[in-house]
């Protein structure tokens, strides 16, 4: 229970001409008594808070950058009608800064028996599960002079999924994926492929491609069409130790190789491949498998939600071990991680052979396109200083590119923006060359 503003505007007003005319006891007291008596009467007039019943209904999910909707039922059992402040919180993450009180605030009025709704809308800056915390209701008098308040829990959970911003990319990267599968104009042929069917020479066509046996049975020359094979298992491994946590522009490195991870598995669905993922670290945090080609992608986007960098470093016997448990076939397995000399020459190279030897391995790594800004300036004698520092960094980074590419390791380096089409574009070279 609490005196409101407006009790306290009213003792105010009152006192002030007994101070000025009257200043005794009894004049406050005969000013007093009878805002008491209104104050004890509002507050038997207002609703009781502990008896009203709330639930919820809504969104259960939403992607970063998106809103949801939760709305609060909010229903009056006893006699009297609620008018009432609510303050529906939520975690400071669930909206922009800034926007947290208007947003999490309502006022509504229920008739005696009745029910009403209020929505708060969240615009979550961070992946994860929000949870909702307490509602607090102050519920108001007629008058308005006194308030009764309480806490109620209604349970709730938005888990709020990476944003996926490079599916803008896929279109153009499907329709590369359709010239190599033979559906438009362009045939592919190539070691490895799929034979997919026959049809008439044209001058320029590989003499190779010729069927002579069918040539034979028809009056024209036939040569054979091939398309990429189909069915490949494909390995996603999130490395999610401290190297993850570096924060490239306004996101870690952790949220661009899941935004190029998710772009890789459209693709690789629509082009008939099996995707499972592993996030590891020292122990796995997130396993993803067995999923048919429209389930894989929700089921990524949704075990990436939780993910967040673990600031230890990433056990690489550990993750190859796992690696290799987890795809007992022959696969393409794609690395995301750093490309840092230190992890990788203590870490990966030493094991990078088990891997190598039984999959196709291919790397994708974050790279820091201020590193290639401080390279080209020359402003003044500091600026110098850190050009040489950056372009010593660069090539540490091509050097340990070079290292891991004379193991039969595909690299992709690229920024944050650039990672996810360069990595795509990655997986259809090896798709059009026979390697997977």
């Amino acid at each position: 229970m609490a005196l409101t503003g407006r009790a306290a505007l009213l003792a105010a007003l009152g006192s002030l001409p007994v101070g000025i005319w009257e200043p005794s006891w009894t004049g406050i007291l005969a000013v007093n008594a009878p805002l008491a008596v209104a104050c004890a009467c509002d507050f038997a007039l207002a609703a009781p808070v502990r008896r009203l019943g709330l639930t919820r209904s809504g969104d259960t999910s939403v992607r970063l950058g998106d809103t949801a909707d939760v709305t609060l039922t909010v229903t009056n059992p006893s006699r009297r009608p609620l008018r009432a402040r609510l303050r529906d919180a939520w975690p400071p993450s669930s909206w922009q800064t800034g926007t947290e009180t208007t947003a999490s605030r309502h006022r509504l009025t229920v008739p005696p028996g009745e029910r009403r709704r209020v929505t708060t809308r969240l615009s979550p800056t961070r992946r994860g599960d929000r949870q909702a915390d307490r509602v607090t209701i102050r519920s108001y008098g007629p008058l308005g002079l006194f308030s009764r308040q309480g806490t109620h829990k209604a349970p709730w959970t938005v888990r709020v999924l990476p944003p996926f911003t490079s599916r803008k990319h896929l279109p153009s990267k499907l329709a590369r994926l359709r010239e190599l599968d033979g559906r438009t104009s362009v045939l592919t042929r190539g070691e490895g492929t799929e034979f997919d069917s026959l049809r008439e020479y044209v001058p320029g066509d590989d003499t190779r491609s010729i069927d002579w046996r069918a040539t034979a049975r028809q009056t024209t020359v036939a040569v054979r069409t091939w398309r990429p094979e189909r069915d490949r298992h494909i390995l996603l491994v999130l490395d999610t130790g401290r190297t993850s946590a570096g924060r490239v522009g306004d996101a870690p490195r952790l949220d661009a190789s899941m935004d190029a991870a998710l772009l890789l598995a459209a693709l690789a669905s629509r082009a008939g491949d099996r995707v499972d993922l592993l996030a590891y670290d020292r122990k796995v945090r997130a396993l993803v498998q067995g999923r048919s080609a429209g389930d894989v992608l929700p089921a990524l986007v949704n075990a990436m939600a939780t993910l967040e960098p673990e600031l230890v470093e990433t056990d690489a016997r550990g993750l190859t071990a796992t690696a290799l448990r987890t795809s007992p076939r022959r696969s393409l397995v794609v690395l995301l991680t750093t490309l840092d000399a230190a992890p990788v020459e203590e870490g990966l190279l030493p094991v990078l052979s088990q891997l190598t030897q039984r999959h196709t391995v291919l790397l994708a790594s974050v790279a820091d396109p201020h590193i290639g800004e401080m390279v080209k300036a020359r402003r003044n004698v500091d600026a110098v200083y850190e050009s040489a520092a950056a372009a010593q960094a660069q090539s540490e980074r091509h050097r340990t590119a070079e290292q891991l590419r004379r193991h039969g390791v595909t690299v992709v380096d690229a920024a944050p923006d650039d990672l996810a089409p360069a990595l795509a574009d990655a997986y259809l070279a090896l798709k059009a060359s026979g390697r997977l």
